[in-house]
């Protein structure tokens, strides 16, 4: 019981605090997950983080579900989840019954004007901080760049780019370097 009250405590801080959508929780919730707690390392941190960008839904959301499940099984995915669900739902309730009365109050405007460059900090951090913990390869760089000119300048919508990548990764696991393969 203990453990859950752990997490749901952990998620609901980070549902609190995060502005900016999921990816600017990605620092709170390694500094909360990894750091503080040490329910995982800071490499299976980042294979959660590609697991469930990889998958649909809300990143915050399948972050949650992923580290409730594997650190207390359903009853941590649920705690997690409803933890880092409950602070966004409150707040928008509220924003939605008030926010027409002062969305040209020139104070609200200047709030928000001053939390976007904090949210891109906010994700440059979170870009930064996964990329500092991907061993380093040529095939990698290339891979990041050309998959970012690709949906930059070509405006290659982002799911082909995850199918393609998730393709060759089977490609290269099965039939290239087999050896490296783990079967399920």
């Amino acid at each position: 019981m203990k453990v859950l009250w752990q997490l749901f405590s952990a998620f609901f801080r980070i549902g609190c605090f995060t502005i900016g959508g999921g990816y600017a929780m990605i620092p709170l919730m390694q500094k909360e997950i990894v750091d503080n707690r040490h329910w995982m390392s800071e490499k299976d941190f980042v294979d959660m983080l590609a697991v469930t960008q990889s998958v649909p839904g809300v990143i915050a959301v399948n972050s949650a579900i992923y580290i409730g499940y594997k650190t207390k099984g359903w009853k941590g995915a649920l705690a997690a989840s409803f933890a880092c669900i409950i602070p966004s739902f409150v707040i928008i309730l509220l924003i939605a019954c008030f926010f027409h009365q002062f969305k040209d109050n020139p104070y609200v405007v200047k709030i928000f004007a001053g939390i976007r460059p904090a949210v891109v900090a906010l994700i440059a951090s979170s870009v930064w901080t996964i990329a500092r913990k991907m061993p380093f390869s040529y095939a990698a760089l290339i891979i990041t760049t050309a998959s970012t000119l690709l949906i930059w300048l070509c405006k290659i919508s982002p799911v082909y780019i995850l199918i393609a990548a998730a393709a060759w990764g089977i490609i290269y696991s099965r039939f290239i370097h087999p050896e490296n393969h783990s079967s399920c």
